[in-house]
């Protein structure tokens, strides 16, 4: 199918445009940006500059991507938003560009990013993520797969949130969450093991139980992290999720919630 762009869009010449796009009323598409096949750009929306669109992405009402990054090193790099297939904006969200230090802003394949979410520079989201309302991204933060943030959280930058975590409304998160877990508060702490979460993605019995060893190990017991990493090695089993727990402590920049 063609593509429908409203007459009061404006779209930059160099703009590549896939088939059946829809653009709708007052949307503007700025230079270097890529809209895969089947992409929704909401009235009012704006691509600012240099954004990448996979297929099937939907843009809300009144959202901005590509804009500058919020950043005072920034120069003028040329730098990118980058959003994977099948990812829906909703309204008035922002996503900013990234800065020379990863060169771009990245969501992955299949998040939902809901109304007034702010993403800000070098971000990147792993795939099927789910952002709610109001929740604001600091610079550099790392989201891995299948995380949930509830609305009104605030990320610190440089923070890492790992692949099926949990985080509940209103949180102040300044440390790394690690994966499969529950965290919510301000401050924000461990509420134990994502463990609706990981029955309803479909994690076996015997993962789920290992992890729940894996967490008492490190936050309810009196170890510290080497020791707890020592025994873990030793009496857990090796599944690639207990490996990906471990190595997630034993990386962690910013130290992670307790």
């Amino acid at each position: 199918m063609t593509s429908a762009i409203h007459p009061t869009a404006i779209v930059s010449a160099d703009v590549r445009i896939g088939a059946d796009v829809r653009i709708g009323p007052f949307a503007m598409i700025g230079a270097g940006c890529t809209l895969g096949d089947g992409c929704v750009i909401e009235a009012r929306a704006t691509l600012e500059r240099n954004v990448r669109l996979g297929a099937n992405v939907t843009v809300g009402i009144g959202s901005v991507l590509g804009g500058d990054p919020q950043d005072l090193k920034f120069k003028g790099e040329e730098t990118w938003v980058e959003i994977g297939d099948g990812t829906r904006i909703r309204e008035y969200a922002t996503i900013n560009r990234g800065t020379a230090q990863s060169g771009k802003t990245a969501v992955g394949r299949q998040c939902f990013i809901m109304s007034y979410v702010h993403l800000a520079h070098d971000c990147h989201i792993g795939d099927g993520v789910i952002i709610s309302n109001a929740t604001q991204l600091a610079g550099h933060v790392t989201i891995e797969d299948r995380a949930i943030l509830s609305g009104l959280v605030a990320v610190h930058q440089f923070v890492r949130i790992g692949r099926h975590s949990f985080t509940g409304g209103c949180s102040r998160v300044a440390k790394d969450v690690p994966p499969f877990l529950k965290a919510v508060g301000n401050p924000v702490k461990l509420y134990g093991l994502n463990s609706v979460g990981l029955q309803r993605s479909g994690f076996d019995e015997a993962v789920i139980r290992e992890l729940k060893r894996g967490y008492r190990l490190f936050f309810r017991s009196e170890l510290n992290v080497s020791q707890a990493i020592e025994r873990a090695r030793k009496e857990l089993h090796p599944y690639p999720e207990v490996e990906h727990l471990l190595h997630f402590l034993e990386e962690s920049g910013r130290g992670v919630v307790i």
